[in-house]
This record gives C-alpha cells, sequence and structure tokens, in this order.
C-alpha cells in the first residue's frame, strides 16, 4: 500500500518466518517481493539509536554473509501480535467461562466457538487470533449453535421489517442525488472525490451531490435516506465500489427512505477505477466523472420495479459425507430440517478417516465414529453412500438434484445446497517415493504412528521435508495444515523413541496461533529445524553402508552456510493438500468458480466466505482452502447458519428485472448460454433452428448475456410486464 502511495519509497520488511499461510496469501506476499524497491530479510532487529540531525532511527540486523548490519530508516513501523481484551478476566468471570494459559477463551479442541459454559458461544478473535474471514463465519456459525439451542423458539419472535409506503415518483421530473465514496483511501488516494462531487452537480437533473468517507457506513447509509427525504430526491447514484458487495444495502436505503429500490444505481470508481488506475490519478477522476455522468443518465430513465416472492423448500442437500459435511447436516437437522447427505465413497468420513490424533492430543477416531453415529441415528437426515450427482436444476429455495445411489435414480427437492467436497492428498513424484518404501507422506507415517509399526520404536533418524508439491510453480499455494502435522508427529515419535534424532528440513514454519507452543516444545525436545532455499532443495538418495539401506539427505544449511549430509531410517514428506475430484464435478453442476489454485471460490473472500456466487449454495471445510479439523468444523457451522437464513424463510424474492430473448433476432449462436452464469439460458427446439429462451425465474437481470449477444436479440424486461408475469407463474408452477 505504501508503494501505490508513493511509487519511490523504499520498503524493507524484517521477519523470521513469513507466514502467508491463509486462501490467496501466498501470492500476495509474492506481489509484494516483486515490488521494484521492496527487500524481504530473514532476522532478528533491534532498534539502534536516533539520529538526532534527522530523527531517523537505525536497524540492527544479522546477514549470513556480512555479519551484523546497522542501516538508517525514516520510519520504523512494528508488527505487533494480538493480546486478551484488557478485562477478558472480568468478562469470565461473570460468564463462568474459562481462559487458557494466553489469557483467551478457552474452547472445545473441536468447536473453537463453544467455551467451558455449555450455552454460551464465542466468535472471532476472543477464540484466538484469526483473520477477517474466519471471524465472519464463526460469528455465523455460533449463531448456527445458539439455533441448536433455540430450534423450538424459532419462528416466534421473529418480525418483519416495516418499510414506510413507497412514493409515487411516477408524474414527477427525475431528482437525482449523487453520493461519492472516499472508501477510507482506496478511491480517495487516487480519484480527486472533490472534483467529481462539482462535476456531478453540474449534470442534468442533478439536484444534490455531497462526498462521504464510507457511504456504507451506518450513519453514512442514513444520511443518503434523510437527504433524499429532505431534498425530494427520486433517483440515487452511489459513486463506491462494486454493486456485487454494497447494492443491496443502498437498495435497503432506498426502501427506508420511501423510494423504489430499483431507482438506485451504482458506479463502481474503486475496481473500475481507482484500482486499475493507481497510477493515473488525473485519468482515473475523469474516468470516474465519466460514469458518474453515464449513471446519472441511466438512473432518469429507471422505472419502479417489484420483485416476486417464490415459495423456499425447507430441506437442505450436503454435498460430501466429511467431518465438515456430516457437521453441517447435524447442525441442520437439530434445527429441524431434513437433509439429505450424499457422499461418494462407501463410507463418510473423508480424508479424517486418516487422522488419528491432533497436536491437542484428540482422539480424532472416536470423535469421527462419535459423529457418524449421530448422523446415521438422526432421523432427519438421509444419508446416500456410494452416489454420484448426475444432474442439478432449480434456483434458490427451490432446486431439484438427481442423485445416483446403489443403482437407483433418486430425485431430491432442496431449497439450500452446501457443497464441503473436500480434498486430496497429493502424491509426490520426488525425494524417491513410491520408490522406496521408508519414504511416506505425513498422512502415512500418521497412520503407521497409529497402528503401533514396530520400526518406528527403533528408529535412529527421521527427516521431514516439508512444502513438498505446495508453493512452487504450478501449485503455488501454502497447504496450511502441513507445519503443524510434522510438529504434531515428531512429538509422537519423541515419545514413542526419545532417543530418536528427527529433522525438519522447512522454507517457513507456518504453526500460527496457539500452535506455536508446540514448536516450541519441539525445538526443546531436540527435534532439529534447518531452513532450506526453494531454489536449493533438499535431495534424497538411497545407499549401502556397513550391508544397511538407508537414505542420505543432503541439505543446504543456510545458517552454517555448508551442505549437511544426514542419514535417515525414513523420510517423511509434507506433501500438499489439493482440491478433490469430487470438487471439479460438484463446480459444474452448481455453476460454482474456482479459485486460481483450484479450490471454490468464495462471493466475497470477507463478507461473504461461506457462500458461492450462485443464491442458496454455500461451502465448508477443505474445499474452501485447506485447513485444520477445529477450522473445518467452525465453517461447517458458519455454513449451515448461513443457510438455516434461507430455509427459515417461506419466501424468496427474486430479481425485478430478468432478460427477454427476441427470437427473430436470435442466430443460434449459443454466445449467451456461455455467457449466462446462473443457469438461466437454454437452446429451445423451434419448426427451423434452435432458439435461445430464458427460464425468467433463474434469471438474475445481470445482463451479461446481453452484452455478449452479436445481434441484439436480448433485451431486459421488467415483471411489471403482464404477459412476462404470467410466464413466471407458469415456471413457478410447473417446480
Amino acid at each position: 500500500m505504501t508503494k501505490e502511495h508513493d511509487a519511490e519509497v523504499e520498503c524493507t520488511v524484517f521477519h523470521n518466518d513469513i507466514r502467508s499461510y491463509n486462501k490467496d496469501f501466498e501470492r500476495y506476499y509474492q506481489r509484494a517481493e516483486n515490488l521494484p524497491g521492496v527487500r524481504f530479510i530473514r532476522s532478528y532487529v533491534t532498534i539502534g539509536r536516533q539520529i538526532p540531525e534527522t530523527k531517523n532511527l537505525t536497524v540492527r540486523y544479522s546477514t549470513s554473509d556480512e555479519g551484523v548490519k546497522e542501516e538508517e530508516f525514516d520510519l520504523v513501523v512494528l508488527s505487533v501480535g494480538l493480546t486478551p481484551p484488557a478485562e477478558v478476566k472480568i468478562l469470565a468471570n461473570k460468564f463462568g467461562i474459562e481462559l487458557n494459559s494466553h489469557g483467551f477463551c478457552k474452547t472445545n479442541p473441536v468447536n473453537p466457538m463453544q467455551t467451558s459454559r455449555p450455552g454460551i458461544f464465542i466468535s472471532g478473535a476472543f477464540q484466538g487470533p484469526v483473520d477477517i474471514p474466519e471471524s465472519v463465519f464463526t460469528a455465523s456459525g455460533a449463531g448456527a449453535r445458539c439455533g441448536e439451542f433455540l430450534a423450538y423458539r424459532q419462528g416466534k419472535l421473529a418480525k418483519e421489517k416495516v418499510y414506510p409506503p413507497e412514493r409515487d415518483v411516477s408524474k414527477e421530473e427525475p431528482k437525482v442525488g449523487v453520493f461519492v465514496c472516499h472508501c477510507g483511501a482506496n478511491i480517495g488516494r487516487v480519484v480527486d472525490v472533490p472534483s467529481v462531487v462539482e462535476y456531478a452537480l453540474t449534470l442534468p437533473n442533478v439536484i444534490y451531490a455531497q462526498e462521504q468517507l464510507f457511504s456504507c457506513a451506518t450513519n453514512s447509509a442514513k444520511e443518503i435516506g434523510d437527504v433524499a427525504q429532505e431534498r425530494g430526491l427520486n433517483r440515487l447514484v452511489i459513486a463506491a465500489c462494486s454493486p456485487r458487495t454494497l447494492e443491496q444495502l443502498f437498495r435497503d436505503t432506498m426502501r427506508e427512505a420511501g423510494l423504489n429500490q430499483y431507482f438506485l444505481e451504482m458506479a463502481n470508481i474503486r475496481e473500475h477505477c481507482s484500482w486499475v488506475h493507481s497510477k493515473e490519478k488525473e485519468k482515473a477522476t475523469q474516468k470516474a466523472k465519466d460514469l458518474v455522468r453515464m449513471s446519472v443518465a441511466r438512473a432518469c430513465h429507471l422505472e419502479p420495479l417489484q420483485g416476486i416472492s417464490l415459495p423456499v423448500n425447507k430441506t437442505a442437500l450436503v454435498v460430501g459425507g466429511g467431518l465438515a459435511g456430516m457437521t453441517s447436516a447435524l447442525s441442520l437437522a437439530n434445527q429441524g430440517h431434513e437433509v439429505h447427505l450424499v457422499e461418494k465413497d462407501p463410507d463418510l468420513g473423508g480424508m479424517t478417516r486418516r487422522i488419528h490424533y491432533t497436536l491437542e492430543g484428540l482422539d480424532v477416531q472416536a470423535y469421527l465414529r462419535d459423529v457418524i453415529r449421530k448422523v446415521y441415528q438422526n432421523p432427519l437426515i438421509h444419508v446416500y453412500t456410494s452416489a454420484i450427482i448426475t444432474d442439478v436444476s432449480g434456483y434458490v429455495g427451490n432446486f431439484v438434484t438427481k442423485v445416483q445411489s446403489k443403482g437407483r435414480i433418486i430425485e431430491i427437492r432442496h431449497g439450500a445446497a452446501i457443497l464441503a467436497t473436500g480434498a486430496e492428498e497429493y502424491k509426490p513424484t520426488e525425494y524417491l517415493y513410491g520408490k522406496d518404501e521408508m519414504v511416506m507422506t505425513n498422512l502415512e507415517l500418521e497412520e503407521q504412528i497409529a497402528k503401533g509399526d514396530e520400526r518406528l520404536a527403533s528408529l535412529q533418524s527421521l527427516v521431514m521435508i516439508q512444502c513438498v508439491g505446495s508453493r512452487q510453480e504450478d501449485r503455488n499455494y501454502c497447504s496450511r495444515v502441513c507445519c503443524s502435522h510434522s510438529i504434531k508427529n515428531a512429538l509422537k515419535l519423541k515419545e514413542i523413541n526419545p532417543q530418536a534424532d528427527i529433522y525438519i528440513l522447512y522454507r517457513d514454519m507456518r504453526t500460527y496461533g496457539f500452535r506455536e507452543d508446540y514448536y516450541r516444545e519441539a525445538a526443546g525436545r531436540d527435534v532439529k529445524f534447518i531452513r532450506y532455499e526453494p531454489d536449493d532443495k533438499p535431495q534424497v538418495e538411497a545407499v549401502e553402508e556397513g550391508g544397511r539401506r538407508i537414505l542420505r539427505v543432503t541439505v543446504t544449511d543456510s545458517i552454517l552456510g555448508k551442505k549437511l549430509e544426514i542419514d535417515a531410517d525414513a523420510v517423511a514428506l509434507a506433501a500438499a493438500v489439493i482440491p478433490s475430484e469430487g470438487s471439479q464435478e460438484a463446480a459444474g453442476l452448481f455453476h460454482a468458480t474456482f479459485s486460481p489454485d483450484g479450490f471454490f471460490k468464495e462471493a466475497h473472500v470477507k463478507l461473504r466466505p461461506v457462500e458461492l456466487s450462485t443464491d442458496g449454495v454455500y461451502l465448508c471445510g477443505t474445499a474452501h482452502y485447506p485447513k485444520h479439523i477445529p477450522e473445518a468444523i467452525s465453517q461447517a457451522y458458519g455454513a449451515a447458519g448461513r443457510a438455516l437464513t434461507l430455509l427459515s424463510h417461506d419466501t424468496v424474492v427474486a430479481s425485478g428485472s430478468v432478460c427477454e430473448v427476441n427470437e427473430r433476432k436470435c442466430i443460434g449462436c449459443g454466445a449467451c448460454i456461455a455467457a449466462c452464469a446462473y443457469g438461466a439460458i437454454e437452446f429451445l427446439e423451434t419448426r427451423q433452428v434452435k432458439k435461445a429462451g430464458v427460464n425468467p425465474v433463474l434469471c438474475k437481470g445481470c445482463g451479461l448475456c446481453n452484452a455478449k449477444c452479436p445481434t441484439g436479440a436480448i433485451s431486459l424486461k421488467h415483471y411489471t410486464d403482464e404477459a412476462l408475469l404470467s410466464q413466471i407463474d407458469a415456471a413457478v408452477s410447473g417446480l
């Protein structure tokens, strides 16, 4: 961000390990590292002295080739850790909950939202340092857990929000109000917002314009509504960020001001201006003015529309019978909803069947058996194993999914779907894996430990190699769990054989949060950590020595600056976690999209971390990104919580505008079908050729098909069109 403000600034980041372990963070780190004038230096530092003349500070740090250096900086920024709230002990005593050794809330080893006192749940950073997405889905998850306790009250206390009567502005001239958002520094540092406001006031039909720091803030949204009422505005243009994120919020603001929500137009001057033209401030400002001018012109032609209420089927579908999928299914069923759980394998459990213990000492298989038992004993959960989904149709609140299981086709009607299709372990092609039985993955090592393999008790030396198959060009992400898994296995082996020499060869140790305690414990029990560089990876070869076959591992120790040879009895590889084949299949059926790494792409990384772009479809577990068992369970409850916000309603409101095909102009090219992200367009057979046809129930009125149509055969129509209303009624009754 500093470089975006001033390209000439030189930035230096001193660090121990780079812990970009979250989704898309590895690319984010690399993006910063590759900027000119940015250095990442691995070293502990001390603040040396302040220079009296300039008030600059010096920083002392060590280097592997030049010894200790001292360097002058204009500004030093400290990245400090997170600590518990100041009055946390008072709060804990009031609620009768326990704290852990770090002063955060003590939680259940498998459920970070559950406190030591039944009926009290937590979310966010009180359970330990977490990022924004985790805070959001643990909040939804905590809501779901509360809902399980309060299911008997469901629907008895809810009150529908009452809006003021909608003002009839059909006989009024357009009176447009324009609100231009700074978005903090996101827009304001590039776009000259005051200049855009002044320009807006010169446009036809604009009678009011102002700037706001954050238009989406509660006080700002209220201000927009108040101004609309005071000034008699009947059209609003919000020049801010993407309508994907905040359009619904501003539509709600319109309704609170007594205006039809479709009299709103948004100009995206963040993604389309400041973010993509950050180096060209004048041109970005001019483009923002152009977008505002076009938005104002369009706003003058907007018509009042009405959405249509569609029924919601109260049943849910969960795809994937791993721990995350089963947890979501149980949470939904515990709140009175029927659930269909579909698993492609013969048994439930997914990847968890291969995990036997956690760092905290949980007996994973015992816990898994208990969850499976609860699933099969719950009368509201219908389980389909060895099952394949063959077809998905319908829309939010009313999906129809066909499942093939044990030689028969079952048709499932449901209102929401949760995708928990899991992930798989990468099978290495490097380090003699598959060629020597003593070269194994971390999961395979764990399985041998659990079985009590006698060879492990006699091991003299074991080498663990991190980042096998990940953090590289073809799989450019961190698998998140590997460092903790290696620490876990190393500590378990030290219990079995305290004399064994264990080496962990790593690039960055990413034992984040409370897992740092176990990293320190491993180092204290003489587990040796050796860092290697990605361009100088370890080498493994099998050699015969003294009539004994050993594995010789060669690695460059960056601190000593020398190559080391380690003779090992076994080598364990921290293999990457990769997307499952089931995710690929489900994506096509549910119109889901992927991130560059092949995991499901959420609707919004921070605001909607468990929702897909397809309304009514949610995700959780390792199908979203690699994660530990407690994290997967938290997200599973979060997905259930979001699904319940849909299933708890009797109706869902469809968009107020849809697309319609002019058959005389349609040439049947299929461009619109390829463009539609909602599966709302399909070919219809006519007497001569195929023509495109729109299902108005599925259509979101986004206009992508219109933009892609080469003949202009598609246009937006409204629900106020009587003929279209009849078409919608027919479509709904057919479903």
